[in-house]
């Protein structure tokens, strides 16, 4: 068992998560891949590994690493949702050309926000679009 997966196992089971192979393998393309993808991404990476695996089975495994905060899913102006198993807090860019999501350091503290003093914030996203640089006119 290579390093990254016994950490992954170790990480379901303190979580009461059953570290089943299909899991175990959905948290470890989250982990290689970190391009927050959409379920029907994940599915098609996994299907030629687990050509019993259903879109159910991967929803079913995302919303429980979300419910014990292993992962987080982010919405980034698309119609499908993406998952980040990256916790820390931090900004995401998306390129308008290629569609490529990107983590950006972001210091939350330092945001400044007025007209929110009577509110209870619970989550904090920043998302930003434009062209990365590979898409840019030369």
């Amino acid at each position: 068992m290579t390093e990254i997966i016994s950490h992954l196992t170790k990480q379901l089971k303190q979580t009461g998560i059953r570290p089943s192979f299909q899991r175990i393998k959905v948290l470890e393309y989250l982990w290689h891949c970190q391009t927050h993808p959409t379920v029907e991404e994940i599915f098609t990476a996994l299907t030629s590994e687990i050509p019993t695996i259903s879109k159910a089975t991967i929803y079913n495994s995302l919303h429980r690493f979300i419910g014990v905060g292993l992962v987080r899913e982010i919405n980034i102006g698309t119609d499908a949702q993406h998952y980040d198993i990256v916790l820390e807090d931090h900004g995401h860019f998306k390129c308008l050309s290629c569609g490529k999501i990107y983590n950006f350091t972001l210091d939350y503290d330092q945001l400044v926000v007025n007209g929110l003093q009577a509110f209870m914030i619970k989550k904090k996203d920043v998302y930003f679009s434009g062209l990365c640089p590979d898409c840019q006119p030369k």
